[in-house]
């Protein structure tokens, strides 16, 4: 008889075709953040058909799911999908910038991509169920659709509403984005704290805009000057959080925000101020004392933005999300078994898709246009001193994501697999639409997935079976948080909202003309 792992492994062969195709169905979707209606669907109908029992809408969230598979008695290990893409990258699986069939180039599209972690996360979780099926493993699966990644969106709601607290272990996994993380696995520098907030701005009552004695007794005068309105008070907003990084923290701080308009105007005439209009910020930063730092200042520039303008100003939580907390006996398994799979390769079919995308922008076709770190292992305290080079000594949380929320109900591995990158010339970068591209195209992005599946396959039938690694990563678990859940080191999550889901988010719509992007597709 095979080993479990062995028994896991032949089972992600076994399915090539179905992850190669379910990975480009979900990558065809191409929706984003709170409006991925189809990709739930999808995600939902086969776990079902794979056995597992869904909630649909999990947290109240209508793209959410959590679904759970069980075998008798024994360790429930934790899993997830995500599946939102981002508005402004719809990139067809063409080795040349151009739009998928019938869509604006600002429809959603693919980036990381989720389409691929997605997939290699749900087929690492069914080779386990496979192997757990065939040797008589007792325990559970459950396994989550998270929407929403870009904004912090689900992670955060799932937590407070205690979908994590009955795991004991979980397992998160991205395709390699940055050097040194690739092919790797997080060690001690673990993503930080990420906020979004919406600052929404109303002009409810115009016509007392500097009213006097002499003021028109006509509300809609065509001659008389009118209020600012709500997108003067936006403006003002973003011109002063503009000079919020240099003034509000420590110098050497490495943190990030960036701004996005979601609603602006719902005015039609030319005498009538905007009535609304709302600015969404996202914090990207190592601590939460930090990331509320923040808030304090950009309410403060909220408040005298409305009081110039005429308006009222209200904030709205779009995510609060946790920094991420260390496991280093289960991040140590989770490698070795990526020792024991190896880093992906690429074949004839994706190099000669790489080589087109460099001869149609004016490069000479390499002979290995990949990447090498692609394909390369990074030992985990490797990539953690190289990344330890690019940041401050006092600095304890780099970039942002929130698997960090699974961090504080179990034991939690980052896994990162090598996606298809390409070698760039001295001096030149690639636009954003190349690597775009090769998320869709099958010969270019299945290495990857395959390889995490069978790294998280084989992660997860550790759990079920390696009573010592597990109990070492639970103590672990509980010291760092001192106690575990509820410890005295412990931090609770911070979401205090409901999920942010009746803004305008950029969505797929359906008109008279068809299905459409919020933006119409040009002619």
């Amino acid at each position: 008889m095979t080993s479990p792992k062995s028994t896991a492994r032949a089972s992600v062969a076994a399915r090539k075709s179905d992850l190669s195709q379910w990975t480009r169905t979900v990558w065809d979707f191409g929706e984003t953040a709170w409006r991925e209606y189809k990709s739930a669907a999808f995600y939902v109908d086969l776990l079902r058909r794979e056995g597992f029992t869904v909630e649909e809408g999990s947290g109240g969230m209508p793209t959410a799911f959590c679904a759970t598979w069980e075998n008798g008695d024994g360790p429930t290990i934790g899993g997830y999908a995500e599946y939102d893409g981002i508005p402004g990258n719809c990139q067809a699986a063409e080795p040349r910038k151009t739009p998928r069939p019938g869509l604006s180039p600002h429809a959603g599209g693919h980036t990381d991509p989720h389409s691929a972690l997605g997939i290699g996360s749900l087929g690492g979780f069914l080779a386990a169920k496979a192997a757990m099926q065939e040797h008589n493993i007792p325990g559970r699966l459950k396994f989550f659709g998270e929407p929403a990644e870009k904004v912090r969106g689900s992670k955060p709601v799932h937590a407070a509403a205690g979908y994590y607290d009955d795991l004991d272990a979980a397992i998160s996994f991205h395709p390699f984005y940055m050097p040194p993380l690739c092919n790797t696995v997080r060690w001690d520098t673990h993503c930080g704290v990420g906020y979004g907030v919406i600052y929404e701005f109303t002009c409810e009552d115009p016509e007392t805009w500097m009213a006097g004695d002499d003021a028109s007794p006509i509300p809609a005068s065509h001659a008389a000057a009118r209020a600012p309105g709500a997108t003067d008070a936006m403006i003002q907003m973003y011109q002063s959080a503009k000079a919020l990084r240099e003034h509000v923290m420590a110098p050497g701080q490495s943190w990030s925000m960036n701004e996005t308009i979601i609603s602006h105007g719902q005015a039609t005439a030319d005498n009538i101020p905007a009535q609304i209009a709302q600015i969404q910020y996202f914090i990207r930063i190592s601590e939460v004392s930090e990331a509320e730092h923040i808030i304090r200042g950009l309410d403060h520039f909220a408040e005298a933005a409305a009081k110039l303008c005429h308006c009222t100003w209200r904030r709205h939580w779009v995510a609060k999300s946790r920094p991420g907390l260390a496991n280093h006996a289960l991040s140590a398994a989770t490698y070795a078994n990526l020792e024991t799979v190896g880093a992906p390769t690429w074949g004839d079919d994706a190099k000669a898709f790489a080589r087109a995308i460099q001869s149609e922008l004016g490069l000479a076709p390499m002979e290995d246009p990949f990447l090498p770190m692609i394909s390369e292992l990074t030992p985990p305290e490797q990539a953690e001193a190289a990344l330890r080079q690019m940041l401050p000594p006092t600095q304890r949380h780099f970039t942002s994501d929130d698997y960090t929320e699974f961090c504080w109900h179990a034991p939690t591995v980052r896994l990162y697999i090598g996606r298809p990158a390409l070698t760039a010339p001295e001096g030149f970068a690639y636009p954003a639409w190349a690597m775009n591209a090769m998320g869709g195209h099958p010969a270019c992005i299945d290495p990857m997935v395959e390889t995490a599946a069978q790294v998280i396959a084989m992660t997860a039938l550790d759990c079920l079976t390696d009573r010592g690694m597990l109990e070492a990563a639970q103590a672990e678990f509980r010291e760092r948080t001192g106690g575990g859940i509820g410890g005295d080191k412990w931090l609770a999550p911070l979401c205090d909202y409901e999920p942010p889901l009746h803004f305008r988010w950029p969505e797929y719509v359906t008109t008279a003309r068809g299905e459409d992007w919020v933006l119409p597709t040009s002619p």
